[in-house]
């Protein structure tokens, strides 16, 4: 196997023993027993629309790639002045192995915030869809390198079923036959999972051969305000960004100060 796959192979093979480790804890039909819809229904998809900004400002406390970003960040800090600071919605890393993140991150900042939160994650099984409704979570990410197109569709049905909006992530022209009617949000990776390398032109160039009333998400890479400017251009009504902001002292004014730049 090449070194492309390695890494993203790595994540889902843990992810796999994680989910399946989980279930031994609590089944899958305990979850479903447990699950109680109190949740606020927030959509992504229309905040994102109707944004004046798009940013969805991420929090994680590591990557692969890099290493520790902010090793002792406090979610209940750092996630209320990403909303205080204009964010349009939050992504917040639940993977703790390889982004040092937690389904409690979501739980203990869903209380502090009203704007629409997304599960990051590896999702695989149906159980981590579970896991995120009950947590609080308003959508979660469908990777298309981790999953088989029947795979997609299936965990999709049931996102919808639960009340969660899904952002379908894609990287190649080869996982265009991934995008359906259905999908909510369609993300563009500038960073390929394999090898972390990271290019912006990725979401210039796959944007074009998209359907045109696709809601378009730019993912990784974006550090400069230009940047959301062109995309915007181009049709891209979201912006996910993480490391810019966290590695910074303070993370929300970071975001304040750059969406500030955007709307000059």
């Amino acid at each position: 196997m090449n070194k492309v796959k390695d890494i993203l192979s790595e994540i889902i093979a843990n992810k796999r023993f994680e989910v399946e480790f989980q279930k031994r804890s609590i089944s899958l039909e305990q979850i479903q027993d447990s699950l109680t819809d109190m949740q606020k229904h927030r959509s992504m998809k229309e905040a994102l629309a109707n944004s004046n900004s798009g940013i969805i400002a991420e929090f994680k406390r590591k990557s692969p790639s890099k290493g520790w970003i902010k090793e002792n960040a406090e979610v209940e800090k750092i996630v209320p002045s990403y909303q205080a600071a204009g964010a349009s919605a939050l992504s917040i890393l639940t993977d703790e192995k390889f982004f040092g993140g937690s389904l409690r991150d979501i739980r203990s900042v869903r209380s502090l915030v009203n704007i629409p939160i997304l599960r990051k994650d590896f999702i695989i099984d149906e159980y981590q869809l579970y896991q995120a409704k009950i947590i609080g979570a308003n959508a979660v990410l469908l990777i298309a390198a981790a999953l088989h197109p029947e795979q997609c569709v299936k965990l999709n049905t049931i996102a919808h079923e639960l009340g969660l909006e899904v952002l379908l992530e894609i990287h190649s022209e080869s996982e265009l036959e991934y995008i359906t009617p259905e999908i909510d949000m369609v993300g563009i990776n500038n960073r390929n999972l394999g090898t972390f390398y990271t290019n912006i032109e990725n979401s210039f160039r796959l944007a074009d051969q998209l359907p045109k009333d696709t809601l378009l998400v730019s993912e990784s890479g974006i550090s400069e305000v230009n940047t959301v400017k062109d995309l915007r251009n181009k049709g891209f009504k979201g912006f996910l960004i993480g490391e810019t902001f966290m590695k910074e002292s303070d993370p929300g004014q970071a975001l304040k100060e750059f969406i500030n730049q955007i709307n000059q």
